[in-house]
């Protein structure tokens, strides 16, 4: 596994992918996004981490065209633009996060090991925050009875 930092498109795999989005027909390239998303989220066992690196690489593409999401692709990922993809791949997306983040994900395990690990984690879920931003804890009610 050649990962040389915490971003989404720092390791070989999802540098790989965001190549072969690239080399996509335009009308490919979101089902590509969709079918990486759904093989992270079907990996009922134990996901492995070629698959959790491109599932957190398309997440990434899917938060990069939301009003809140930060650009997705610093010098590894698709240099090629995107279609504007659909709105459904947002809850997808977030399926897909869980999953690499739960204990049975290799690429946790892996980033639990080493120093930026929980650096990848914060990364990780800021990319959830702009798919699903957590709601503000309210001080009082709004209406009183």
């Amino acid at each position: 596994m050649g990962t040389w930092d915490i971003g989404p498109f720092d390791n070989d795999t999802a540098a790989d992918f965001a190549g072969d989005l690239d080399e996509a027909a335009v009308e490919e390239r979101e089902p590509m996004i969709r079918s990486v998303l759904e093989r992270a989220v079907a990996a009922k066992e134990f996901l492995e981490t070629p698959d959790a690196e491109r599932a957190v690489a398309a997440v990434a593409l899917v938060v990069a065209q939301l009003p809140d999401g930060a650009p997705a692709h610093a010098n590894y990922g698709p240099s090629e633009p995107l279609p504007v993809l659909p709105a459904d791949l947002r809850t997808l997306a977030v399926e897909a996060l869980d999953r690499v983040v739960a204990e049975s994900s290799e690429i946790a395990e892996l980033w639990d090991d080493v120093p930026d690990g929980r650096k990848w984690r914060q990364d990780v879920t800021r990319l959830r925050d702009v798919l699903e931003p957590p709601i503000p804890p309210q001080e009082e009610a709004l209406f009183v009875r």
